[in-house]
Formats: C-alpha cells, sequence, structure tokens
C-alpha cells in the first residue's frame, strides 16, 4: 500500500478526511447543525422576499397569471391618499410604543434587580404577558377599554376621570393599541436590561458610592452608560415591532373608527387579502421593508457612534 503527501502549497486538500482551506480546517458537521434552521429560512424569508419583489410589478388578483405592470403599483402607491394617513398611523403608533416600553422595562428591570422581597413573583408577573397569544391579549384589552364596564374607566371615574371611549374615539384608539403593546411587549425588554444590570461589576458602583456619587448620580453616570447598549437593542428591536403591529389592530379595533388605527401592515392585509390586490399589497410590503431596514440601519450607525 503506498501513500502519496500532498504539496503543501495545495490550498484546497483533504486531511483526515476533512476539507481544509488554506491551511484552516473546515468542519462541514457544523454546516448539517444549522440546516433545520437555515432551509425554512430560506424558503419561508428569503424566496418570499425575491417572489413579493417580483409580485409588486404585477397586477395579480390569485386567479389567473401575473400581469407585468412596472412601476405602477409604486406609483399608485405615492398617490394613493390614503398612503399618507396609514403610515402617520404608523409612526404615532411608534411614538407611543417604542419610549413607553422602553422606560417601563427599564424601571421594572431596576426594580426587579433590587432583590427586594418577592422578586423572583415579580419577575414572574412581569413577563406573564410575554407567554400568552398576543390575541388573547387584544381580547383581554377589548374587555379592560370598555367605555362603560372596562376596569381602567372605572378605576378613572373613581378619581373623577370621565369615561374615556378608547376603541371607538380616533383621538385615543392609537393609545388603546399603545397600551395593549406596551403590556404584551414589557416583559421580554425587562428580561434583556434585567440581564444587562446584572453583568454591571457591584465595585464600579461601590467605587463611585466611596467617592461620594448620590444614588441617582451612580445611575447615570456609571449604570446608564453601561446599560446602553443595551437599551438600544430595546430600541431597536421595539422600532421593528412598531411597525409590525397587526393582530392588536385586527382584534381590538379592524383598522375603525373611520380608518383611525390603521397601520401600514394593516392596510397590507386589507389590500392584499380583503381586495385581492396581490401587487399593490406586495409593493407596499417592499415599502415597508426598506423602511424598516433604513431605521434599523440608522439605530444601528447611532450605537456604533456612542459605543
Amino acid at each position: 500500500m503506498t501513500t502519496r503527501q500532498l504539496p503543501a502549497d495545495t490550498s484546497l486538500r483533504t486531511r483526515l478526511g476533512r476539507m481544509t482551506w488554506k491551511g484552516e480546517r473546515i468542519e462541514w458537521s457544523a454546516y448539517f447543525y444549522v440546516l433545520p434552521f437555515f432551509v425554512p429560512f430560506v424558503i419561508f424569508t428569503i424566496l418570499a422576499i425575491i417572489f413579493g419583489a417580483y409580485v409588486s410589478f404585477t397586477e395579480w388578483r390569485i386567479i389567473g397569471d401575473p400581469l407585468w405592470v412596472g412601476f405602477a403599483n409604486y406609483v399608485r402607491a405615492f398617490n394613493d391618499d390614503f398612503v399618507p394617513k396609514v403610515w402617520g398611523n404608523t409612526f404615532q403608533l411608534a411614538a407611543i410604543v417604542v419610549p413607553g416600553t422602553t422606560i417601563l422595562a427599564l424601571l421594572f428591570a431596576l426594580y426587579v434587580n433590587q432583590r427586594l422581597r418577592g422578586f423572583t413573583a415579580s419577575r414572574l408577573a412581569f413577563y406573564a404577558p410575554r407567554v400568552v397569544s398576543v390575541t388573547v391579549v387584544g381580547l383581554v384589552w377589548v374587555w379592560m377599554l370598555d367605555t362603560r364596564f372596562g376596569v381602567i374607566n372605572q378605576y378613572l371615574h373613581k378619581v373623577g376621570v370621565p369615561y374615556i371611549p378608547w376603541l371607538t374615539n380616533p383621538d385615543w384608539v392609537l393609545w388603546a393599541v399603545g397600551m395593549t403593546t406596551i403590556w404584551w411587549d414589557l416583559g421580554f425588554h425587562m428580561v434583556i436590561l434585567l440581564a444587562a444590570l446584572q453583568d454591571i461589576p457591584s465595585e464600579l458602583k461601590d467605587s463611585a458610592s466611596i467617592d461620594g456619587a448620590s444614588a441617582l448620580q451612580q445611575f447615570w453616570y456609571v449604570v446608564v452608560p453601561l446599560l446602553r447598549p443595551a437599551i438600544s437593542l430595546v430600541i431597536t428591536l421595539e422600532i421593528i415591532s412598531a411597525f409590525r403591529i397587526f393582530s392588536q389592530i385586527f382584534v381590538m379595533t379592524q383598522g375603525g373608527p373611520a380608518g383611525a388605527s390603521f397601520s401600514i401592515i394593516f392596510y397590507i392585509y386589507e389590500r392584499g387579502f380583503m381586495n385581492t390586490e396581490l401587487g399593490y399589497s406586495s409593493a407596499l410590503s417592499l415599502m415597508l421593508f426598506f423602511t424598516i431596514l433604513v431605521v434599523t440601519l440608522i439605530q444601528l450607525r447611532i450605537i456604533r457612534e456612542r459605543a
């Protein structure tokens, strides 16, 4: 039996049954471990985006073949009088949800991190809404926000506040959807910030205390700078979530009253599934995709500049 040694300068060679590239071993088995995630991701995300981009240049109502119309759907989107309204509703929802969730999640994380009596139960209570289906959450809040019999209006009425028509008044309906979303998202982001808080070395706060820093100064000059990456992550995730609010609107308002709670993604659903305008809804979806992408990239750039 003879053996042949491969040249030392071979850039792609086999050694002990493993492929190597430029002298670095490639463990092919590692790629098989990610296949259960990678294959569905390619099929249901990458290919779906590509197909959606194609459909956005067509007129297609499911029955029959797509008819190529070029940029007509995008031109229609810019000329649609209702599109600015739904974008405005979407940005208003984001303005309610993003700061509300971030601030409350930080406050709750600070409270739980104190490890006071019953902190474990508090942590479970704050996170519990996240494990409930958003559909159930929406139904619960429909009952809680009922104008006459909802518990929120009952408590407000006891302190002299008139009954608020949360779900039937255009001035209040986005606040109702926003509060529901904050309540549902709060626990998840609290856990992220709590983990970041517990990673802060206690020696840093002890040193600041010895130097005479008050509790507020310790928080602002020691805790906040170290929490900045986690806070930026929470803000980024919540911005993406705010642009994708759908189930709450579907369950609670159906876009009403008079279109006051139509978000861009609910309008995409209405055009695509209710009116079967798949080409137009795909164009709106691509516009939403690139909007989220741009906002996320801006946020990531801000994170890098402040790091």
